[in-house]
């Protein structure tokens, strides 16, 4: 049987490939980056297949409430929305990557327009704007009230169909083919159920596309759905490239609050309820933003769900409150429908009542290492939306950036990939490594020993109990206690008797979880400061003399964890190098081992 080689060698025990499909471009995700990145490759005649976890309209872009940020209003300017941009980032964004954002921006969501995705707009034909944290000017474009995400994941979805575009959807990413050279030569895959396809196989193309959002379920309690498990970058990481910022989790200020021990997806209470005049209050009815920031309950998100964690603790309350009663029943109905069902679902009305609220773990602005045309440090591979760290977000990102990062960087993706000369017939094949028929007990050889799905609340609770919105020394040294337990579990040798855990999703995904939650632990304990949306208790003084860097990690052979630090502030270049596949990767520059 043989199996993927890539640039750590290490990839997840699972069956060999039984079916392939031949491409141009491979497409992981169907939010807004991977199906814009997709319709472009197609549109310019490379064949191009879809891969996603779910349903196509069942990724994180669906779930987004507020909308989409662009200078598209009168009197508002791309160098506006770059000044936001920077001042929410906290001194890590990389200038030239908002700038390319900000400026491709507008015309970039005149032409998702153009694909079929309808804003809400005035009686004029105008498009409607809204304000949320961090933003001086009304450039929010939103849809259907506060269902942004559902329609531009249908119109996308539409337009995926009407073009015929292979997809392959119920299937869980595994690891990256590289050729003899080290160059992307494909993807393994696991299909779910039963269809054309089914079971473990690959797509052979080279060209691969990240675009599998982001990691929230490490977490207890998050806005994101059941799939984002930070499959692409542990993929990533046992791929040989480089992730970056991953210590900055943005935890969303106002997510309903279901109760101490809620788990799992938690409903969103959309900024946009705030930028239309909702007012943040404790239990006696005061407001607590007045003094908190010039924008008080506009603040970046950063400072909101500080401000609402002091408050928690000097209190001794377990949420907060946001108070919209003024708007009354009919704005209500009309801007926030999906927000008012989700609230009345669970036994509150916000037409007249508060609405208990506390923040959850919501985006990471961290993720694999681009370029401003997506390439990370893998030849061949590219990364996009939340599981990609453009520079864009720095410390901390600013509201309804992400939709837009996404829609933009997918464009230069495609460009980019359309401009490669692609390689000759030959060229992209995988190289075959022997392992072992996966028989019970038999252990498959280079394969990741997998860790048990029943540790996976394990790790979510780890993490939210020390790495969450709070963060000490103290509280992380006991998470990555915490987590190396786990690990030790899943890779020490067996007892007698004892039987590894059986290759499947659920194994899969936490096994991933367990990845990127020692990642974001190990940069979170490096970084020794409180910086955006990082908030260490005993690090309280943010420290730009010595960590207005960057953190750069990869995973070596042996496993281990290689944290540098950037020597500047700037985002550190993207230099793809090939590597064979059977010679190690050199050391990083000044690297240090958690």
């Amino acid at each position: 049987m043989t199996g993927p080689a890539n640039g750590t060698g290490i990839r997840l025990s699972a069956p060999a490939p039984g079916w392939a499909i031949d491409a141009d471009v491979v497409v992981v995700g169907s939010g807004v980056a991977g199906l814009t990145t997709a319709l472009r490759c197609t549109a310019a005649g490379l064949r191009t297949v879809v891969v996603t976890k779910a349903r196509l309209d069942d990724g994180s872009t669906r779930w987004a409430q507020g909308g989409i940020a662009a200078a598209l209003g009168e009197g508002d300017t791309p160098e506006q929305h770059l000044a936001d941009t920077l001042v929410a980032g906290a001194g890590l964004c990389d200038e030239d990557a908002v700038r390319t954002l900000v400026t491709e921006g507008p015309a970039a969501v005149r032409r998702l327009i153009d694909t079929g995705a309808h804003f809400d707009t005035a009686a004029s034909g105008e498009l409607q704007l809204t304000r949320e944290g961090g933003h001086h000017r009304r450039r929010i474009a939103h849809a259907g009230g506060d269902a942004t995400g559902a329609e531009i994941s249908r119109a996308l979805v539409e337009a995926v169909r009407d073009a015929a575009l292979r997809t392959v959807e119920n299937a869980l990413v595994l690891d990256l083919l590289n050729d003899e050279h080290g160059r992307t030569s494909g993807v393994t895959l696991h299909v779910m159920g039963e269809g054309q396809h089914d079971g473990v196989g690959a797509v052979h193309a080279p060209a691969v596309v990240l675009a599998t959002g982001g990691m929230g379920q490490v977490f207890s309690a998050t806005t994101n759905p059941a799939v984002s498990t930070g499959d692409g970058v542990a993929l990533a990481l046992r791929a040989g490239a480089e992730v970056s910022d991953l210590e900055f989790v943005q935890f969303h200020p106002t997510v309903l609050f279901l109760g101490t021990g809620a788990e799992g997806q938690q409903p969103l209470v959309s900024e946009a309820v705030r930028g239309e005049g909702a007012h943040l209050v404790d239990a006696d009815g005061v407001r607590f933003m007045l003094d908190q920031h010039e924008l008080a309950e506009l603040a970046p998100r950063d400072i909101v769900a500080k401000a609402i964690m002091r408050r928690m603790l000097e209190q001794g309350a377990e949420h907060m409150y946001l108070d919209a009663r003024h708007f009354g029943a009919a704005m209500w109905e009309s801007r926030f429908p999906t927000i008012l069902a989700a609230c009345r679902s669970h036994g509150i009305d916000p037409v007249t009542e508060p609405v208990p609220v506390a923040p959850a773990a919501h985006y990471a602005s961290g993720g694999i290492r681009t370029d401003l045309r997506g390439r990370t440090t893998v030849p061949g591979l590219y990364a996009c939306g939340e599981v990609a760290c453009t520079g864009v977000h720095g410390a901390n990102r600013l509201a309804s950036n992400s939709l837009l990062e996404g829609l933009v960087f997918a464009e230069r993706i495609a460009a980019d990939i359309v401009a490669a000369e692609p390689p000759g017939p030959a060229e992209h094949r995988p190289v075959p490594t022997e392992r072992h028929p996966l028989e019970e007990g038999a252990e498959n050889v280079g394969g990741l020993p997998l860790v048990a799905p029943e540790a996976r609340p394990v790790i979510q609770r780890i993490m939210s109990g020390g790495a969450g919105v709070l963060r000490s020394a103290r509280s992380l040294e006991e998470a990555a206690r915490g987590l190396e337990a786990v690990e030790s579990d899943a890779y020490e040798p067996l007892a007698p008797g004892a039987k590894a855990a059986v290759p499947g999703v659920d194994a899969w995904e936490t096994t991933n979880l367990l990845c990127v939650a020692r990642v974001l632990v190990a940069a979170a304990l490096e970084r020794e400061e409180t910086r955006g949306c990082h908030w260490r208790e005993d690090r309280p003084e943010r420290d730009d003399t010595d960590w207005r860097r960057h953190l750069v990690v990869r995973l070596t052979p042996e496993r281990r964890l290689v944290l540098r630090r950037t020597g500047t502030a700037g985002f550190p270049p993207v230099s793809p190098v090939l590597i064979p596949t059977d010679v190690p990767q050199p050391p990083a520059d000044a690297p240090r081992e958690p």
